[in-house]
């Protein structure tokens, strides 16, 4: 028996949901926010007439339209989703830089091989492209076919990404699948040879066209091929993605991007190759946390140089300076006090301080955070960032509060 909230769909629910009382349905659904409001609109909805199965798929449906708002905004409001396709979606405002790669480089037709529900070929298809989506999945077929009905520059078509005829010229975009077949109980593949298309297949098409590799932002370096350019995405200090660009979606003379999005803005840190570590220098002033896009992308130097600063450690992704300059690729910290990382005399310090809101943050030592907390105990007025870390080759805690530079 389906249940409204498991967040799953086959076949049967999706019919329910397309059919025209279900569309009608889920558009006209009111507002709901805790599980009474549910059970109450249940019993609403069953004795106004509606087939319980209708009443499960549309319930369904509206909580990943909710759930969904984070990645699509507005748009969440007439898309439909499975679990595992909103998981595995691109968030709108990156497919929105994904599709202008393709048409700056030029390519006016993009294959978008494996394409869950569709977000990239969205992205793709509101840029004028012209749009040829494949998905394997039945299900998340028909539901990227109904998620791109206002663009008629796109189709959709089911079947095997690899077997789907390409045009001269044509752009491929792929996103492969790190997951289980279906939209029920999917579970991470770790293997790269058994994703759907193998990394290997899906880097071949780099080779012959313009391509795009969208993958987790933690795949391993060493599986990238040295002649495209890498780029890490981190939206809100979230890194969110890997992507990997051939041919002409590539662009000169940059092989390391990280890309930063946070409050409406983009800011861009690029290299031509990774970026060699600034020196090892004494705790300054400040301390620098760079963007994950950053350390993922490896340009940790780079960045450190344009801040003027230096490594806290080696290997160690925190940076030290004297001076205070502004950045979109790093959180900054002020610190107060360089202390023993001895729990008594960091409770001490923060009981002088009167700090009872505290922020900890680790790199470089073994600390299960939510411990030392209730170990510390803070009280207090005043807040601030507990950072335990390296400095140098002694691990020390170092009290701080965030700062921004005008």
């Amino acid at each position: 028996m389906t249940r409204w909230d498991d967040g799953r769909m086959d076949r049967d629910e999706l019919l329910e949901v397309l059919s025209p009382a279900g569309l009608r349905l889920l558009d006209e659904l009111p507002p709901y926010e805790s599980q009474t409001d549910v059970v109450r609109l249940v019993g609403d909805l069953r004795r106004a007439g509606h087939a319980p199965g209708t009443v499960a798929a549309v319930l369904s449906q509206a909580k990943l339209r909710r759930k969904a708002m984070g990645k699509f905004g507005p748009f969440a409001e007439r898309m439909l989703f499975t679990e595992a396709g909103l998981e595995q979606a691109t968030r709108l405002r990156v497919a929105a830089l994904h599709a202008g790669r393709f048409r700056d480089a030029g390519v006016t037709s993009v294959a978008d091989l494996g394409c869950g529900i569709g977000a990239d070929a969205l992205a793709l298809a509101s840029l004028d492209l012209e749009v040829h989506a494949v998905e394997r999945d039945e299900v998340t077929a028909a539901i990227a076919a109904y998620n791109l009905m206002p663009w008629p520059n796109a189709t959709v078509s089911q079947g095997d990404a690899l077997a789907h005829p390409l045009s001269p010229g044509q752009g491929v975009y792929l996103d492969p699948a790190r997951r289980t077949a279906g939209t029920r109980n999917t579970t991470r593949v770790a293997d790269p040879a058994d994703w759907s298309p193998s990394l290997v297949d899906a880097f071949a098409f780099g080779a012959e066209r313009p391509t795009g590799v969208k993958l987790g932002p933690g795949v391993d370096r060493d599986l990238l091929p040295e002649g495209a350019e890498w780029q890490w995405v981190s939206v809100d200090g979230e890194v969110v993605e890997a992507g990997v660009w051939f041919g002409a979606l590539a662009r000169d003379g940059i092989r390391r991007s990280a890309l930063a999005l946070r409050d409406g803005a983009a800011a861009e840190l690029t290299g031509a190759a990774d970026a060699e570590d600034e020196a090892v220098i004494g705790l300054g002033r400040y301390l620098y946390e760079p963007d994950g896009a950053v350390i993922r992308a490896r340009l940790i130097g780079d960045l450190a140089r344009s801040l003027g600063a230096g490594m806290l450690a080696e290997r160690i992704a925190y940076l030290s300076a004297d001076e205070l300059r502004p950045t979109p690729f790093a959180q900054a910290f002020e610190v107060l006090e360089e202390l023993p990382f001895q729990e008594k005399a960091i409770a001490k310090a923060l009981s002088a301080r009167g700090i009872g809101r505290l922020e900890i943050k680790k790199r470089g030592a073994d600390v299960d955070p939510a411990r030392l907390r209730t170990a510390l105990k803070p009280k207090g007025p005043e807040e601030g960032t507990l950072i335990i870390t390296r400095v140098g080759g002694r691990h020390r805690a170092l009290l701080a509060r965030r700062a921004s530079a005008q």
